[in-house]
């Protein structure tokens, strides 16, 4: 095997593992802080090691969400009826969660209403403790927006909140779209519903797409008895089970006001923006920082900015186009370009982006005669401009 072909396996078999990842962290559409990864165990494991008296570290942590903390995400979306039962991990410390709703990149307006949903669950907490009157909290939500928002992680990290402040008795998340509850037959949907309702109990019951229950017309379609049986589970659940529902902000709205019931639940609504260019470049910044590379010229071009704002990004991007090339902005300049597309997804579009990056990073290489390890670790311009 030559040096050309050793380079272009190097980087495949990198991309290989990042689309893996990818793919088993498919709701995740955003990264915070890079976190060391550390493998959950699946739950036999744990027992055996709790029967050999061995610590177990069922409550540890995994790259497989922003924070680095794993709480089980049951997927049943591709008809999964063997899921593993969910481990109830232990509460978490609420500052330690709101530190890192902070670190979050972008949703300024999420966070806002977060913060409100924390402190108001947090008192109204602290008021049954004291037996004082506490009203009914409909803690159920709906969530608007266009896809890779942060919308499945927002969802994973709320059953964390409710966990941690004793709402929920487990705070894992079950992810489920109209597949995962709706079945071809009369008598079988409410079934399917409920089976996936019950490995829901005690976390967060999370639909996505959950518009298209309400948008069949025919006569065989029954994605109405799946609403239908839902209403019913979150009133007898309501102390231990929490449903959001999310999509698309107008289709949402329709959904809602499709069954009384519905907007008699669902009072709470978070809309979620789509990134801007600059919080879509950090989010690119990030995946290099976690992966090892580093952008040809960022370190210059950053020092020849004037400012940054609140979240460390750019105020002022305007720097000297005949300086020296700047890896980053190109990208910056193809990430403005490929926003313009409402069809880019947001920060999935960025990871999607990331690795067409690395590809045409391997075909550079994979020409030279010898390649150093600071070359393998530097994505430059032309990287970038080969895309556009």
């Amino acid at each position: 095997m030559d040096k050309k072909d050793e380079i272009i396996l190097q980087q495949l078999d990198v991309i290989r593992e990042m689309t893996a990842r990818n793919l088993r962290r498919v709701g995740d559409d955003i990264w915070g802080v890079p976190k060391p990864h550390v493998d959950v165990p699946p739950a036999d494991a744990v027992k055996k090691e709790k029967k050999t008296d061995a610590p177990s570290n069922a409550g540890g942590k995994s790259s497989d969400s922003p924070s680095g903390n794993s709480p089980t995400a049951a997927s049943t979306g591709q008809g999964d009826p063997k899921a593993p039962e969910p481990e109830e991990l232990p509460p978490e410390n609420i500052d330690d969660l709101k530190a890192e709703l902070d670190s979050y990149i972008g949703l300024s307006a999420v966070k806002d209403e977060v913060r409100d949903l924390i402190n108001m669950v947090t008192v109204w907490k602290l008021r049954r403790e004291h037996d004082l009157p506490a009203p009914d909290l409909s803690l159920h939500m709906v969530y608007s927006g266009n896809p890779g928002t942060g919308k499945t992680m927002m969802a994973r990290f709320m059953a964390r909140v409710y966990h941690s402040l004793g709402i929920l008795s487990k705070g894992h998340l079950v992810e489920v779209d109209r597949s995962g509850l709706v079945a071809g037959y009369v008598g079988q949907t409410a079934i399917k519903t409920a089976s996936v309702i019950e490995k829901a109990k005690g976390g967060v019951l999370f639909i996505d797409e959950a518009y298209s229950l309400s948008s069949g017309k025919a006569e065989n379609d029954f994605g109405l008895e799946a609403i239908e049986t839902l209403l019913k589970a979150m009133e007898d659940n309501r102390d231990d089970l929490i449903v959001i529902v999310a999509g698309y902000t107008d289709l949402m709205e329709e959904f809602i006001n499709s069954n009384p019931g519905l907007s008699s639940r669902f009072n709470r609504y978070l809309y979620f923006d789509d990134y801007t260019v600059d919080e879509m470049l950090r989010i690119f910044e990030l995946q290099c920082e976690k992966n090892c590379y580093v952008l040809e010229g960022a370190k210059e071009e950053k020092k020849e900015e004037p400012g940054t704002d609140a979240e460390g990004l750019p105020s002022d991007t305007d720097t000297d186009e005949e300086s020296s090339p700047s890896a980053r902005r190109e990208l910056r300049s193809l990430l403005e370009d490929m926003s313009r597309d409402e069809d880019f997804g947001n920060a999935r579009g960025v990871r999607n982006l990331f690795e067409r990056v690395l590809i045409a990073q391997a075909n550079r290489l994979a020409s030279l005669p010898s390649v150093t390890r600071e070359e393998l670790m530097t994505i430059t311009a032309d990287d970038i401009k080969s895309l556009k």
